[in-house]
């Protein structure tokens, strides 16, 4: 009941923040907001409460081992948007997801490897992205209920995967957690509002922020059993942080 209060609470306000974030920095922003683990985060953090510390690590591992899956994901959006409707390039894109949990989730890699894996795939996303960065102008006025209509449909799909979270296990869970819907949200109407280089800078944001991600679960991983659960998540949060203001200077920097 915590972890569906929390994210009843966390959903309107990260969609809503990212949305109002895009609109006024940039989607690129938007989509650095969404890679920080402000939910993933939270949703360990109950999980340890609720259960045990080492439930807790093996859910932590297969979050990070979940961050294969979102650059597979951003990468076929980014490419499928270049030609096709949003709706084939979502349809794809969530395919190429989960397509990948499934297989994370048979195949259990160490906690040092995986680290050093996600970080190698985030890079070579990067370098992989499209290079159109022409975004074109939308001169129509936003609808009222553009920012409202999404937050509406983030918070009903955080609703279904936490009642359904539960029974499947700690490290499915964990993978789970990493069902990009906010940034997907946001990649869709950046999409359909201004072309697929929009969409693309939502992504490439999103790899950005994901630098953080990972430096959060890996501080995490190796400390909740040892040091506690306030020290583990102060020394993740601190981590995170100082990832994050880092690769913010460096998107600012490309995006001059």
């Amino acid at each position: 009941m915590n972890i569906l209060i929390l994210k009843l609470i966390m959903a309107p306000l990260i969609i809503g923040t990212a949305s109002f974030a895009g609109r006024r920095y940039g989607p690129g922003v938007s989509g650095w907001i969404v890679g920080m683990p402000l939910t993933s985060g939270p949703v360990i953090f109950f999980v340890a409460l609720s259960h045990n510390a080492s439930f807790a690590a093996n859910a932590s591992l297969g979050v990070l081992s979940g961050g294969l899956s979102l650059v597979a994901y951003a990468l076929t959006y980014s490419w499928l948007a270049t030609r096709f409707h949003w709706s084939i390039a979502i349809s794809g894109s969530l395919f190429v997801f989960f397509a990948n949990t499934v297989f994370l989730q048979s195949a259990t890699f160490p906690l040092l490897p995986i680290f050093a894996m996600v970080c190698l795939a985030i890079v070579v996303g990067l370098l992989l992205m499209p290079r159109d960065t022409v975004i074109k102008d939308d001169e129509s006025k936003p609808s009222r209920w553009d920012i409202p209509i999404r937050v509406l449909i983030g918070t009903s799909f955080i609703l279904l995967l936490t009642g359904i979270a539960p029974f499947i296990g700690p490290r499915l869970t964990g993978l789970l957690t990493t069902i990009p819907v906010y940034v997907t949200i946001l990649a869709i109407f950046a999409h359909r509002d201004q072309g697929p280089a929009a969409a693309a800078h939502v992504l490439r944001g999103l790899l950005y922020g994901m630098f953080a991600f990972t430096g959060f679960f890996i501080t995490l991983s190796l400390l909740i059993e040892q040091a506690g659960l306030a020290v583990a998540f102060g020394a993740a949060t601190l981590t995170a942080l100082t990832v994050q203001g880092t690769s913010l200077l460096i998107l600012r920097q490309l995006h001059k």
